[in-house]
Parts: C-alpha cells; sequence; structure tokens
C-alpha cells in the first residue's frame, strides 16, 4: 500500500502536487485523470524524487502529457492531421 511506502510529510507532498496538476488539466477532477497523474507522482517519488516542486513537476508533465492526447484525439476525430496551414 502507499502509505507504507512513504512518510506521512512526503505523502502530504505528493497529495499538494496532485491536486495542483488536477488543476491545470480540464478533465483532472474525473477520475481516471487524476489516477494517470497520481501514477506519476507515485512514480517520481519512488525514484527518491520527493521535493514538492519536484513532485508538482511530475505531476504537471502528466496533466501536459493528458492534455495533448485529449487534444490530439479530437484533432483525429476531426479530420486534422496537423499538416494542413
Amino acid at each position: 500500500m502507499i502509505t507504507q511506502a512513504f512518510d506521512s510529510r512526503t505523502m502530504a507532498k505528493m497529495k499538494e502536487a496532485l491536486e495542483r496538476a488536477c488543476l491545470l488539466h480540464p478533465a483532472g477532477g474525473e477520475h481516471d485523470a487524476r489516477r494517470m497523474i497520481a501514477s506519476k507522482i507515485i512514480e517520481c517519488a519512488h525514484r527518491g524524487n520527493t521535493s514538492l516542486i519536484e513532485l508538482t513537476e511530475a505531476g504537471y508533465a502528466a496533466s501536459l502529457q493528458l492534455t495533448a492526447s485529449v487534444d490530439g484525439a479530437a484533432d483525429h476525430d476531426n479530420g486534422y492531421s496537423g499538416l494542413e496551414h
């Protein structure tokens, strides 16, 4: 369980990083988006990067990745290849 892997200070920073990253993503309140962002924050912490800045950056990167994949899917659905000018 995740609470056994990290101390309470790290857990608090991870939670704050998650909240910050979810504010950035339009679907950040949705369960699947939060879970994906959280998994990237957890990976960051497992690598020993446990400062609030590092955890938040990992969350932001995940949020941006989600946004790009959603935008790319919307462009694909609309028939936009990104090559038209």
